[in-house]
Formats: structure tokens, sequence, C-alpha cells
């Protein structure tokens, strides 16, 4: 994997680049579809290519591993193969999982056990154990295993966490080495900053993966219920940490605010599953603020659901038609909604590009950010 810096904005610390990757490039910033499963939720392929324009989606080691299994994946020729994707891949490690899974794990030096939440079975996963998995599934870039710290977390517990994360780092990249791919090209393995929202921990995790001079950096453990300014602040201060050179991947991030925030603040990668799933539950977002698709004020609006158009369905469906189908309860308003937010969120970091390379990027994001959040 290459990353390739080509702007940096003067007013703000956001820039664009390019990652090349055996499947392809992804121009930068970017927003990554969450395909938990092996499938982003009620999107077929074709509309994440040609739709909703993803360079690259997300696959979960976890979810994976119990659901198809190994084995599947292998028989398939690994993830691409498996679903039918032929562009970039991201794995997550599971290490989410051990923060989400807290009432059915337990943590130790070696790794972590935990219960499937399929059946009840008991698994264990140590950095080593995370590596082999993802060789398996083989995406393009893979995660280090880490422990997601909860919110709010004490100093002393976040601390001791982190600096096992960096040892299980350790062991990981030293698996990395003495491991290669199944199926004939290189994955990139991508270190994670730990550190809860405690300043001086978030500038040692930062410096400690830096040293290991991976082909890019990712920071976890935000977007777990902190304030919006705790989840900015620790942003910067990573960013000030972790090499220019590399890609940073901010995980589990955001609304579209967060996103022109943090673009803001130097980040080039994000995924998070908000976009689908509220939109399973009727909330669009546009550029002019969030729509609820179930209120009774889009009962008889025959206007397009988004005049704006970010997607094919913008312009096909009115807001009248997708409200009567969350109201009936109706498949097709869930894959409405789907389609339009990811669409929407590849639009907005699309159009940060543009911005950046216009040099006007921190105008933009100024006006933007404050009618992102308001209701419709």
């Amino acid at each position: 994997m290459n990353f390739k810096l080509e702007t940096q904005d003067k007013a703000t610390k956001a820039r664009t680049g390019t990652i090349e990757t055996a499947h392809g490039s992804i121009k930068t910033p970017i927003f990554m579809p969450v395909g938990t499963a092996g499938t982003v939720k009620g999107v077929h392929q074709h509309e994440l290519v040609e739709d909703i324009k993803a360079q690259i989606i997300l696959g979960n080691t976890y979810h994976l591993y119990l659901r198809p299994g190994l084995e599947i994946i292998e028989q398939a020729g690994g993830l691409h193969k498996f679903n039918g994707w032929d562009k970039p891949l991201l794995t997550d490690s599971g290490g989410y999982q051990v923060y989400s899974l807290s009432s059915t794990r337990s943590i130790n030096e070696e790794g972590v056990e935990f219960r499937s939440h399929v059946d009840g079975s008991k698994h264990f996963f140590t950095p080593e154990r995370a590596i082999d998995i993802q060789r398996v599934i083989g995406a393009d870039i893979i995660m280090a295993f880490d422990e997601c710290t909860p919110y709010p977390c004490e100093y002393n517990y976040a601390k001791n966490s982190m600096h096992m994360t960096h040892r299980w780092l350790k062991r990981c990249v030293d698996h990395m080495a003495n491991t290669t791919g199944l199926y004939g090209f290189d994955q990139a393995l991508f270190p994670i900053v730990q550190g809860s929202t405690y300043k001086d921990l978030r500038l040692k995790s930062a410096e400690t993966i830096a040293s290991f001079d991976m082909p890019g950096n990712a920071i976890g453990g935000l977007s777990v219920g902190e304030p919006a300014e705790d989840l900015y602040e620790m942003t910067e201060v990573v960013c000030s940490v972790l090499p220019v050179e590399k890609p940073r991947y901010l995980m589990g991030v955001g609304t579209p605010a967060n996103l022109l925030e943090c673009i803001a603040l130097g980040i080039d990668m994000f995924d998070c599953v908000m976009p689908t799933r509220n939109a399973r539950h009727g909330m669009l977002f546009t550029r002019n603020g969030i729509m609820n698709m179930k209120n009774a004020k889009w009962k008889d609006d025959f206007t397009p659901l988004d005049e704006f158009g970010t997607s094919y369905v913008d312009s096909f469906y009115t807001k009248a038609y997708v409200r009567h189908l969350f109201h009936s309860k109706e498949h097709l308003a869930m894959q409405i909604g789907s389609i339009h937010n990811l669409a929407f969120y590849l639009w907005l970091v699309g159009e940060a590009r543009n911005q950046i390379e216009k040099g006007t990027f921190s105008t933009w994001k100024d006006e933007m950010v404050p009618k992102l959040s308001q209701k419709l």
C-alpha cells in the first residue's frame, strides 16, 4: 500500500491524497461504508459502485469469523471473491467487540475470551489469531488487535489498557512479518492509537504506534459516548504526532458535521454505521439538515426526496412516497434511505476534497457544519 499526499489546506490541517492498494486507488478524504458481515445492509454491490460511489468498504473480523466462518471464506478465495467486491477492503481486528461484548468476555495479557452472540460458544482471540483471521479474509488494509476502552474510563485503566494494546501491537507486527498473504497480494497493517480522553495517554500512544512505521495509522476509542469537544481535542492531539506522510484513519466516526471538523484536523479516512443504521429508522442526512421521514410534514410533499440529488433515489422518489414506505414498514424504505445516506456521505467527503483543492475548505466547512445538524 502506498499513500501520496497531494494538497494541504492553508487555513486548516485538511489535506487530500491517494491511497494505492492491490485492488485499486482511494481518493482521500474518504468515508468507508460498513459491511459488517460482508455486506452493506440492504445495498447491492452495483449500487455501492454506481450510485454511492464507494471506493472502499469494511468487513468485520469477529462477525465474519463466526459466520460464515474461515473455511468458507478461504474456499471462496477471500472476502473479495466471496462477496463480489473487487475494490479495496478493510477489516477491523475484532478489538471493538472486546469493548461491545463487555458482559460476555474476559481480557488478559494473552488475549480475549468471549462468547459468541450467535450460539454462546466460547472463543479466544490473541493478537496472532486476529492477524491469521484477517489473512484468511484477505482485506487490503487490516487492523492491529487492541482494546477499545469505554467512556467514561478511569485513568489507570486507560493507561494499563493502552500499554497492553501496545504490547499486542508488537505481537501483531511480528506475526505479520512471519506470515504471508493467502491470495497473492500484500496486506497493510494499521496500528490503533488508544488512551481514552486523556491527553498525555493519547500523545504517548500516538508516539508509540508511529515508531512502528506501519503503512498507515488509526485512532480508536473515540465516538463511544464522549462529548464532541473531547472527540475533536483528542483527534487534534493525535494528529499533531502521527506522521503527515501516512494516512490517518479515525475509527467509528461519525455525523456529517464530525467528518468535516475532523477533516479540518487532518483525518483522511472514516467509517461509521450511522448512515445505514439511521436510514433504517427513517433519518436521512442532507446538506440542509436532517429529515425524519416518518414525520407528518412529508405526508403530501411530492417534491424529490433530495433536491440536490446525490444518488438516483433522490430524484426518482418523492418525500411523500418514502414516508409512506416507512409507515408501511416496507423493506424498500430502508434500502432507499441507506442508498441516500451513503451517497450523501460520499458526496460530502468528495466535496471536502474539492474545496481543499480549491483553497476554500475552511470557509465552506464553517458554512456547512451548522446546516448539517439542524432538523428539517
